[in-house]
């Protein structure tokens, strides 16, 4: 080999890599301002979402899988600017796909259970559920998971697939709620007196409401007490606080009229012998 055939290589590598060089270059830059692209789309969908007032449960899911797919096609034509030849790539996912398909079976299940539940609604955003032994408020439905706020301000993270196949209790998807209470008084209390001091309770709490009327009951007949059940309707959203707030309540009407909250006792006869 001359020195005119190595001069001819070297003028072919150094304009393969001025090209090569150039292509690089110009795939950066096709990547930087796609990402920038996707990530301005991205806003503009949730805004869109959100003046179409669409259930913000069903938002997290179609952006997640939008989004995701943008990427792809971005990075497919970033390494094609490259040179890369990406008729590979369809040999090399036939021969991962049993595997990967594997490896993600209970991922692909999650995935599954997130489009049931976006399907049937068994809830969404900000109601208060309990499932999987946990409780609290739905935070987001994403696609393989469900993200849970507790009332302690906790993060629990179910997967999709229990949520859409197993029992769950939500407790905000009827506006109205039945808070059932029990009151113990003394077993020498009068009865109706004391429901009328309840009903007076329940007259001057505008939390509750009065059509179902509020239930008064005489449950047991305890060895040392009586016991009232008490059954109101509220609305699901003051649920808690009148649930809590009656303790008080109760007490303080019960102190006012001297009706015993009575506690557990025993009458012992000591009887002597001669």
């Amino acid at each position: 080999m001359n020195s005119e055939e190595i001069g001819a290589y070297i003028v072919q590598g150094e304009e393969l890599l001025i090209v090569q060089g150039l292509n690089i270059l110009l795939a950066l830059v096709v990547l930087f301002i796609g990402l920038r692209i996707i990530k301005t789309f991205s806003r503009y969908f949730r805004t869109l979402m959100d003046r179409r007032n669409i259930d913000p449960s069903l938002i997290p899911f179609p952006h997640s899988i939008l989004i995701t797919l943008l990427k792809i096609v971005l990075f497919v034509s970033v390494i094609q600017m490259v040179g890369i030849e990406t008729t590979g790539f369809v040999a090399l996912r036939g021969a991962a796909g049993l595997a990967v398909g594997l490896a993600l079976c209970g991922t692909l299940q999650n995935f599954a259970g997130g489009v049931v539940l976006l399907l049937i609604k068994p809830f969404k955003v900000r109601d208060f559920i309990e499932a999987q032994g946990h409780s609290g408020s739905v935070n987001a439905i994403q696609i393989f998971y469900t993200i849970l706020k507790t009332p302690d301000n906790k993060t629990s993270i179910l997967p999709n697939d229990a949520l859409s196949s197993g029992s769950l209790i939500n407790y905000a998807k009827e506006k109205r709620r039945r808070v059932d209470r029990e009151f113990n008084v003394s077993s020498v209390a009068d009865n109706d007196h004391v429901k009328s001091v309840l009903n007076r309770l329940f007259e001057e709490e505008p939390r509750v409401i009065t059509e179902p009327a509020p239930a008064i009951v005489l449950a047991t007949l305890a060895d040392s007490s009586i016991n009232f059940q008490v059954r109101i309707w509220s609305l699901a959203s003051n649920y808690c606080g009148i649930f809590f707030d009656f303790h008080e309540k109760v007490k303080k009407a019960f102190d006012a009229v001297i009706v015993s909250i009575p506690f557990p006792q025993m009458d012992v006869d000591i009887q002597k012998e001669n």
